[in-house]
């Protein structure tokens, strides 16, 4: 994964924005930047599956905005976490990608096979 380095990125976009626009990017502002971003997102989600007004807009117009307010959050979390020092790699290693290692082939933790092999003797 590249996630420190993109974060680096955006981190000196969202930055040089900021200073232009005399933004103050406090703890508060990640956290309620990214719940906008979400809302956008999920009015473009309703437009793109017919649950609201696609306001003139054509079928490829709205797909390209909902693409782009999916990369909006996606960067808004990579804000997020760098602003309060979460290593998102180290994260998404140790929660999602170790997964596969803790479970059976049912989907089950190792754990909850064994108690319900306990259980069944």
């Amino acid at each position: 994964m590249h996630l420190l380095r993109l974060s680096e990125q955006i981190e000196s976009i969202s930055r040089t924005y900021a200073d232009r626009v005399g933004i103050e990017r406090d703890d508060a502002w990640f956290l309620l930047k990214l719940q906008e971003e979400m809302g956008e997102l999920t009015q473009a989600y309703l437009m793109r599956t017919g649950q609201a007004r696609t306001r003139g807009l054509s079928r490829e117009e709205i797909d390209r905005r909902f693409g782009e307010e999916v990369a909006d959050v996606l960067c808004h979390v990579l804000l997020l976490a760098r602003h309060h020092g979460v290593d998102l790699e180290g994260e998404v290693g140790a929660k999602w990608l170790a997964w596969p290692s803790r479970t059976d082939d049912a989907g089950r933790t190792k754990e909850e096979a064994r108690t319900e092999v306990r259980a069944s003797e």
